[in-house]
Protein backbone atom coordinates (compact mmCIF):
# COMPACT_ATOMS: atom_id res chain seq x y z
CA UNK A 1 0.00 0.00 0.00
CA UNK A 2 1.33 3.40 -0.94
CA UNK A 3 1.73 5.88 1.89
CA UNK A 4 1.29 9.60 1.38
CA UNK A 5 4.60 11.37 1.80
CA UNK A 6 4.54 13.77 4.74
CA UNK A 7 7.10 16.57 4.57
CA UNK A 8 8.60 17.13 7.99
CA UNK A 9 10.12 20.32 9.30
CA UNK A 10 12.76 20.01 12.04
CA UNK A 11 11.75 19.97 15.68
CA UNK A 12 11.93 23.47 17.14
CA UNK A 13 12.61 23.90 20.87
CA UNK A 14 10.74 26.66 22.68
CA UNK A 15 12.60 27.40 25.89
CA UNK A 16 10.81 28.81 28.90
CA UNK A 17 12.34 32.14 29.85
CA UNK A 18 14.32 32.11 33.09
CA UNK A 19 14.49 28.31 33.37
CA UNK A 20 17.32 25.86 32.95
CA UNK A 21 16.55 22.33 31.89
CA UNK A 22 16.70 19.80 34.70
CA UNK A 23 16.28 16.54 32.92
CA UNK A 24 16.12 16.31 29.13
CA UNK A 25 19.45 15.28 27.77
CA UNK A 26 20.55 17.59 25.01
CA UNK A 27 17.93 20.32 25.08
CA UNK A 28 14.36 21.37 25.64
CA UNK A 29 11.85 19.06 27.23
CA UNK A 30 9.12 20.46 24.97
CA UNK A 31 9.69 20.70 21.23
CA UNK A 32 7.44 21.84 18.40
CA UNK A 33 7.16 20.88 14.75
CA UNK A 34 4.78 22.22 12.12
CA UNK A 35 4.12 19.65 9.41
CA UNK A 36 4.35 20.67 5.77
CA UNK A 37 3.01 19.48 2.41
CA UNK A 38 -0.40 17.78 2.61
CA UNK A 39 -0.22 17.92 6.42
CA UNK A 40 0.29 21.68 6.61
CA UNK A 41 -1.83 23.00 9.45
CA UNK A 42 -0.95 20.15 11.84
CA UNK A 43 1.43 21.21 14.61
CA UNK A 44 2.98 18.64 16.90
CA UNK A 45 4.15 19.11 20.48
CA UNK A 46 6.81 16.55 21.39
CA UNK A 47 7.19 15.82 25.09
CA UNK A 48 10.79 14.72 25.47
CA UNK A 49 12.10 14.18 28.97
CA UNK A 50 13.60 10.68 28.79
CA UNK A 51 15.59 10.94 32.03
CA UNK A 52 12.33 11.15 34.01
CA UNK A 53 10.01 9.32 31.62
CA UNK A 54 8.17 12.54 30.76
CA UNK A 55 7.32 13.33 34.38
CA UNK A 56 5.59 16.68 34.84
CA UNK A 57 8.35 18.77 36.41
CA UNK A 58 8.79 22.52 36.82
CA UNK A 59 10.80 23.02 33.63
CA UNK A 60 8.51 20.73 31.65
CA UNK A 61 5.44 22.69 32.79
CA UNK A 62 7.07 26.09 32.18
CA UNK A 63 8.14 25.16 28.66
CA UNK A 64 4.74 23.73 27.81
CA UNK A 65 2.95 26.82 29.13
CA UNK A 66 5.13 29.11 27.03
CA UNK A 67 4.71 26.91 23.97
CA UNK A 68 0.93 27.01 24.26
CA UNK A 69 0.96 30.79 24.74
CA UNK A 70 2.90 31.20 21.49
CA UNK A 71 0.90 28.70 19.46
CA UNK A 72 -2.54 29.96 20.48
CA UNK A 73 -1.82 33.20 18.56
CA UNK A 74 -0.81 31.31 15.40
CA UNK A 75 -3.82 31.04 13.06
CA UNK A 76 -1.89 28.60 10.88
CA UNK A 77 -2.34 25.94 13.58
CA UNK A 78 -5.48 24.03 12.61
CA UNK A 79 -4.84 20.94 14.74
CA UNK A 80 -2.47 20.57 17.71
CA UNK A 81 -1.20 17.06 18.38
CA UNK A 82 0.51 16.01 21.63
CA UNK A 83 2.94 13.10 21.35
CA UNK A 84 5.84 11.61 23.27
CA UNK A 85 9.47 11.34 22.29
CA UNK A 86 10.04 8.71 24.98
CA UNK A 87 9.16 5.20 23.83
CA UNK A 88 6.59 3.40 25.96
CA UNK A 89 5.50 6.54 27.84
CA UNK A 90 3.04 9.32 27.04
CA UNK A 91 3.31 11.43 30.18
CA UNK A 92 3.61 10.68 33.89
CA UNK A 93 3.39 12.44 37.24
CA UNK A 94 4.34 12.31 40.93
CA UNK A 95 8.09 11.78 40.49
CA UNK A 96 9.19 15.28 41.51
CA UNK A 97 6.44 15.89 44.06
CA UNK A 98 8.07 13.39 46.41
CA UNK A 99 10.86 15.91 47.05
CA UNK A 100 8.65 19.01 47.45
CA UNK A 101 7.55 20.66 50.66
CA UNK A 102 3.85 21.06 51.42
CA UNK A 103 3.95 24.69 50.27
CA UNK A 104 5.81 23.79 47.08
CA UNK A 105 3.33 21.04 46.26
CA UNK A 106 0.41 23.45 46.55
CA UNK A 107 2.01 25.97 44.19
CA UNK A 108 3.08 23.29 41.71
CA UNK A 109 -0.34 21.64 41.53
CA UNK A 110 -1.93 25.05 40.96
CA UNK A 111 0.42 25.57 38.00
CA UNK A 112 -0.48 22.10 36.72
CA UNK A 113 -4.16 22.97 36.93
CA UNK A 114 -3.50 26.15 34.97
CA UNK A 115 -1.60 24.19 32.34
CA UNK A 116 -4.47 21.75 31.82
CA UNK A 117 -6.91 24.66 31.58
CA UNK A 118 -4.72 26.26 28.90
CA UNK A 119 -4.72 23.01 26.92
CA UNK A 120 -8.50 22.71 27.24
CA UNK A 121 -8.97 26.33 26.15
CA UNK A 122 -6.65 26.09 23.14
CA UNK A 123 -8.68 27.50 20.23
CA UNK A 124 -7.90 24.77 17.68
CA UNK A 125 -8.73 21.05 18.12
CA UNK A 126 -6.20 19.15 20.24
CA UNK A 127 -5.39 15.42 20.05
CA UNK A 128 -3.43 13.29 22.54
CA UNK A 129 -1.52 10.38 20.98
CA UNK A 130 -1.03 7.92 23.85
CA UNK A 131 1.52 5.29 22.86
CA UNK A 132 2.45 4.28 26.40
CA UNK A 133 1.86 4.98 30.08
CA UNK A 134 -0.41 7.92 30.92
CA UNK A 135 -0.81 7.93 34.68
CA UNK A 136 -1.95 10.65 37.08
CA UNK A 137 -1.17 14.04 35.58
CA UNK A 138 -0.36 12.36 32.27
CA UNK A 139 -3.95 11.22 31.93
CA UNK A 140 -5.16 14.61 33.14
CA UNK A 141 -3.21 16.18 30.28
CA UNK A 142 -4.87 13.81 27.81
CA UNK A 143 -8.30 14.54 29.33
CA UNK A 144 -7.70 18.25 28.69
CA UNK A 145 -7.36 17.49 24.97
CA UNK A 146 -10.42 17.36 22.71
CA UNK A 147 -9.65 13.91 21.32
CA UNK A 148 -7.61 10.95 22.54
CA UNK A 149 -6.06 8.06 20.61
CA UNK A 150 -4.33 5.20 22.43
CA UNK A 151 -2.36 2.12 21.57
CA UNK A 152 -4.29 -0.91 22.76
CA UNK A 153 -1.33 -1.76 25.01
CA UNK A 154 -1.12 1.71 26.57
CA UNK A 155 -1.79 1.94 30.31
CA UNK A 156 -3.68 4.86 31.82
CA UNK A 157 -5.38 5.81 35.03
CA UNK A 158 -5.89 8.41 37.73
CA UNK A 159 -3.88 6.48 40.30
CA UNK A 160 -3.47 9.26 42.88
CA UNK A 161 -5.54 7.55 45.60
CA UNK A 162 -3.04 4.67 45.59
CA UNK A 163 -0.39 7.22 46.63
CA UNK A 164 -2.39 9.01 49.32
CA UNK A 165 -3.47 11.80 46.98
CA UNK A 166 -6.41 12.76 44.81
CA UNK A 167 -6.33 14.07 41.24
CA UNK A 168 -5.56 17.79 41.45
CA UNK A 169 -5.07 18.96 37.86
CA UNK A 170 -8.62 18.60 36.61
CA UNK A 171 -9.07 14.85 36.84
CA UNK A 172 -11.99 14.98 39.29
CA UNK A 173 -13.80 17.35 36.93
CA UNK A 174 -12.94 16.20 33.42
CA UNK A 175 -13.23 12.44 33.97
CA UNK A 176 -16.91 12.66 35.14
CA UNK A 177 -17.69 14.91 32.19
CA UNK A 178 -16.12 12.32 29.90
CA UNK A 179 -17.46 9.07 31.39
CA UNK A 180 -20.27 10.06 33.77
CA UNK A 181 -20.17 10.51 37.52
CA UNK A 182 -20.55 6.91 38.73
CA UNK A 183 -17.87 5.44 36.49
CA UNK A 184 -15.46 8.30 37.18
CA UNK A 185 -15.91 7.77 40.92
CA UNK A 186 -15.20 4.06 40.55
CA UNK A 187 -11.99 4.70 38.60
CA UNK A 188 -10.76 7.42 40.96
CA UNK A 189 -11.75 5.62 44.19
CA UNK A 190 -9.97 2.43 43.08
CA UNK A 191 -7.04 4.05 41.27
CA UNK A 192 -7.63 1.47 38.56
CA UNK A 193 -5.32 1.24 35.55
CA UNK A 194 -6.88 0.66 32.13
CA UNK A 195 -5.43 -0.63 28.90
CA UNK A 196 -6.04 1.33 25.72
CA UNK A 197 -8.58 -1.28 24.68
CA UNK A 198 -10.48 -1.02 27.96
CA UNK A 199 -10.37 2.77 27.79
CA UNK A 200 -11.90 2.67 24.32
CA UNK A 201 -14.73 0.40 25.45
CA UNK A 202 -15.55 2.87 28.25
CA UNK A 203 -15.34 5.88 25.93
CA UNK A 204 -12.28 7.39 27.58
CA UNK A 205 -10.41 7.40 24.25
CA UNK A 206 -11.82 7.92 20.76
CA UNK A 207 -9.74 5.20 19.11
CA UNK A 208 -7.55 2.28 20.24
CA UNK A 209 -5.11 0.70 17.81
CA UNK A 210 -2.76 -2.26 17.95
CA UNK A 211 0.79 -1.15 18.70
CA UNK A 212 3.36 -1.43 15.90
CA UNK A 213 7.07 -2.30 15.94
CA UNK A 214 8.03 1.37 15.97
CA UNK A 215 5.90 2.01 19.03
CA UNK A 216 4.00 4.92 17.46
CA UNK A 217 0.70 3.39 16.35
CA UNK A 218 -1.38 5.86 18.37
CA UNK A 219 0.55 8.76 16.87
CA UNK A 220 -0.03 7.46 13.34
CA UNK A 221 -3.77 7.10 13.98
CA UNK A 222 -3.91 10.51 15.67
CA UNK A 223 -2.23 12.11 12.66
CA UNK A 224 -4.73 10.41 10.34
CA UNK A 225 -7.52 11.85 12.50
CA UNK A 226 -5.91 15.30 12.26
CA UNK A 227 -5.81 14.90 8.48
CA UNK A 228 -9.60 14.43 8.52
CA UNK A 229 -10.01 17.73 10.35
CA UNK A 230 -7.61 19.71 8.13
CA UNK A 231 -9.87 20.18 5.06
CA UNK A 232 -12.77 21.55 7.12
CA UNK A 233 -13.45 25.27 7.57
CA UNK A 234 -11.11 26.30 10.42
CA UNK A 235 -13.26 29.12 11.79
CA UNK A 236 -16.34 26.88 11.84
CA UNK A 237 -14.33 24.15 13.58
CA UNK A 238 -13.05 26.57 16.23
CA UNK A 239 -16.51 28.01 16.82
CA UNK A 240 -17.94 24.50 17.02
CA UNK A 241 -15.44 23.74 19.75
CA UNK A 242 -16.48 26.87 21.67
CA UNK A 243 -20.18 26.00 21.33
CA UNK A 244 -19.65 22.45 22.61
CA UNK A 245 -17.26 23.32 25.44
CA UNK A 246 -19.29 26.21 26.80
CA UNK A 247 -22.66 24.69 26.03
CA UNK A 248 -22.03 21.52 28.01
CA UNK A 249 -21.38 23.59 31.15
CA UNK A 250 -24.86 25.16 31.21
CA UNK A 251 -28.51 24.16 30.79
CA UNK A 252 -29.67 23.33 27.27
CA UNK A 253 -31.53 26.62 26.76
CA UNK A 254 -28.38 28.57 27.57
CA UNK A 255 -26.39 26.16 25.41
CA UNK A 256 -28.69 26.84 22.47
CA UNK A 257 -28.09 30.57 22.97
CA UNK A 258 -24.32 29.97 22.93
CA UNK A 259 -24.68 27.96 19.73
CA UNK A 260 -26.67 30.82 18.20
CA UNK A 261 -23.98 33.35 19.06
CA UNK A 262 -21.27 31.13 17.57
CA UNK A 263 -23.34 30.58 14.44
CA UNK A 264 -23.85 34.33 14.06
CA UNK A 265 -20.08 34.88 14.21
CA UNK A 266 -19.59 32.42 11.37
CA UNK A 267 -22.17 33.96 9.00
CA UNK A 268 -19.98 36.82 7.70
CA UNK A 269 -16.95 34.60 6.96
CA UNK A 270 -15.58 34.05 3.47
CA UNK A 271 -15.37 30.35 4.26
CA UNK A 272 -19.14 30.11 4.69
CA UNK A 273 -19.70 31.71 1.29
CA UNK A 274 -17.07 29.40 -0.22
CA UNK A 275 -18.77 26.35 1.30
CA UNK A 276 -22.15 27.34 -0.12
CA UNK A 277 -20.65 28.07 -3.54
CA UNK A 278 -18.77 24.76 -3.60
CA UNK A 279 -21.96 22.88 -2.70
CA UNK A 280 -23.87 24.66 -5.49
CA UNK A 281 -21.10 24.08 -8.03
CA UNK A 282 -20.52 20.46 -6.93
CA UNK A 283 -16.81 20.93 -6.17
CA UNK A 284 -14.52 20.61 -3.17
CA UNK A 285 -14.41 23.81 -1.11
CA UNK A 286 -11.12 25.63 -0.52
CA UNK A 287 -11.27 27.16 2.93
CA UNK A 288 -8.79 29.88 3.90
CA UNK A 289 -9.73 30.59 7.49
CA UNK A 290 -11.28 34.00 6.86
Amino acid sequence: MLRVLCLLRPWRPLRARGCASDGAAGGSEIQVRALAGPDQGITEILMNRPSARNALGNVFVSELLETLAQLREDRQVRVLLFRSGVKGVFCADLKEREQMSEAEVGVFVQRLRGLMNDIAAFPAPTIAAMDGFALGGGLELALACDLRVAASSAVMGLIETTRGLLPGAGGTQRLPRCLGVALAKELIFTGRRLSGTEAHVLGLVNHAVAQNEEGDAAYQRARALAQEILPQAPIAVRLGKVAIDRGTEVDIASGMAIEGMCYAQNIPTRDRLEGMAAFREKRTPKFVGK
